[in-house]
């Protein structure tokens, strides 16, 4: 279970907007309400998958996954709102993510107006070091074996710190407050989503 009280405590001094749901379908119906006729932007996410978002959004969103995949992650940068999840989430005030092209660590730091990561509670962890250790051997390898990768990290099941060509694990990103003149906001939900 999230620990709102403590999440709001640690994220909103720090800038973030937070709000809490208690399952997909209701974090999913408010987020297409909130982005009605707003230009969006995807980035690589199991959980906005899982969220069903895509489909549910009246203005069709930018998304590598379902479009044209290096011409919608330089579009991407030019949305109003652009969305997200989190590797993995410190309750120190950390949030951790793990990029191989940089698409999406690069545009939730600059570009647009609004980033709004959507968080299971599956990707809270207390620390810092607990975070970056679920963000490298659960998210990034899980991620490593949906995208059929040729890695240390396929086999083994944790990361190996390789130098395979087809490692994913090639930037990192902490984020602990909002970047300048980007409105951030944290959306959770309390089940399990995403890697």
């Amino acid at each position: 279970m999230i620990d709102r009280e403590r999440i709001e405590r640690v994220f909103s001094p720090r800038g973030f907007n937070v709000c809490f749901f208690g399952e997909p379908e209701e974090a999913s119906l408010y987020l297409a309400d909130y982005l009605k006729g707003r230009k969006c932007a995807f980035g690589g996410s199991v959980t906005l998958e899982e969220l069903g978002l895509y489909d549910r959004l009246t203005e069709r969103p930018i998304w590598h996954w379902r479009d044209n995949p290096e011409e919608a992650r330089r579009e991407a940068q030019s949305a109003e709102v652009y969305l997200l999840s989190a590797n993995a989430l410190s309750l120190e005030g950390q949030i951790i993510n793990i990029d191989g092209t940089g698409n999406r660590i690069s545009t939730a730091l600059f570009g647009p107006k609004e980033a709004i990561y959507v968080i299971g509670r599956n990707k809270v962890e207390e620390t810092f070091e607990k975070a970056l250790w679920r963000a490298r051997n659960i998210a990034a390898v899980k991620n490593a074996i949906r995208l059929n990768r040729k890695t240390p990290c396929v086999k083994s099941g944790k990361c190996m710190d390789c130098n395979s060509p087809e490692r994913i694990c090639r930037g990192f990103s902490v984020i602990t407050h909002p970047m300048m003149g980007v409105k951030t906001t944290l959306v959770f939900v309390d089940e399990d989503l995403g890697y």
